[in-house]
This record gives structure tokens, sequence and C-alpha cells, in this order.
């Protein structure tokens, strides 16, 4: 089985800000496949079901953003999957805007919510799919920055990677981590709109 992660804040004052775009994404992936993502286990927002014949369980944490890890090391203990079978979606401010990236290992960055996993797992071998969220040009607080959302023009964008960052999971799940690299990560939709 797969375990898509999507890291996010629970609460609706949360909903559409920078840092809950993994939320939205596994909405938008259990949308395409029938999955219901609402089952309370872990600490987090849970669902089964299938993608392209594999059997996922998508999750939501609900530990709040920093505490991500704790819910993923709940997951682990408990199914003891192979560390392959795991595919964390996040927000990134350090790639650029308009893109996706796909990685099968590195460090947490500044994320918060990847320190947290990579913390409590104890490895950091595990695929990630990030999504670029804007770089924090006005030099705002940090935190400030990623709950804050998006204006109109660049909602339009984030949709189109939310949308790549689902199509990016299938693709993993049906032949590979290197073979959606190689389709996703040069991908650039703020080109496309310009």
């Amino acid at each position: 089985m797969y375990f898509i992660v999507g890291l996010g804040n629970p609460g609706l004052k949360y909903e559409n800000t920078r840092h809950n775009v993994g939320f939205i994404t596994i909405d938008k992936i259990a949308e395409e496949n029938n999955i219901r993502v609402n089952k309370l286990k872990f600490k987090a927002l849970v669902g089964q079901g299938e993608i392209s014949g594999q059997p996922v369980m998508l999750v939501k944490p609900q530990t709040f953003m920093n505490d991500s890890g704790k819910s993923v090391k709940d997951i682990f203990d408990f199914y003891k999957p192979d560390k392959d079978k795991l595919i964390v979606i996040l927000d990134d401010i350090d790639i650029k805007f308009g893109t996706v990236r796909i990685k099968k290992k590195g460090s947490a960055g500044s994320h918060n919510g990847m320190k947290s996993i990579i913390y409590q797992l104890g490895f950091d071998d595990f695929t990630r799919v990030k999504i670029a969220v804007g770089q924090n040009e006005s030099h705002i607080n940090l935190a400030n920055y990623v709950l804050s959302g998006f204006n109109k023009k660049d909602v339009k964008i984030v949709e189109k990677e939310i949308l790549s960052a689902k199509d990016a999971v299938k693709e993993i799940i049906e032949n590979n981590v290197d073979t959606a690299m190689n389709k996703f990560n040069s991908l650039n939709f703020l080109e496309d709109d310009e």
C-alpha cells in the first residue's frame, strides 16, 4: 500500500493558505479516485482506496504542521511499509513559482512539517512532491507568509501546480519516481501563463 501524505494545518482559517496546498492536493486525489478521507486515525484524517489498481491510504495529519511527523510515525509503526511507499506532498517557498518538484530524498530545508517527519522517522529517503507557493520576496515573517493566501493571478498558477502534483502521484504509482521526475520537474506553469 502507498501512503500519500499531504501536509497542512487543520481548521477553516488555514484552508486556502500557502501552507495547505498539500491538503488541497489530497482532496483532488480523493475526488478523482472516489476515496473518502474522513476517518480520524493515526492523528490524521485518512481514507483508503485504489489508484491505478494499487491500494493507497490518503493522509491529512491533524496535528498542525510542526508535528506532522507524529502522524506519519504512527502509520509506519502500525503498517511497517517500505520507505518507497511513502509520498509526501508539501508546499515549498524555495523553488520557482509555477513549478512542481519531485525528489527521492533530501533535507527538510526550512519546512517544519518535513523536519518533523524526518525527525520522527529517522530517515529522509522517501519521495516528496513539492508545490511552489511563491518566494517570500517582501521578507515578511516566514510563518505569516506561509499562512497567507494567494492573490487572484497566483491562484490560477497554483491550481495548475496542484493538478500537476495530483497527476505526478498517479505517475509515481503507475510507473516510478524517475518517470514522474522526467515528466513533471521540467514543467513551468508561469511561462505557460505569460
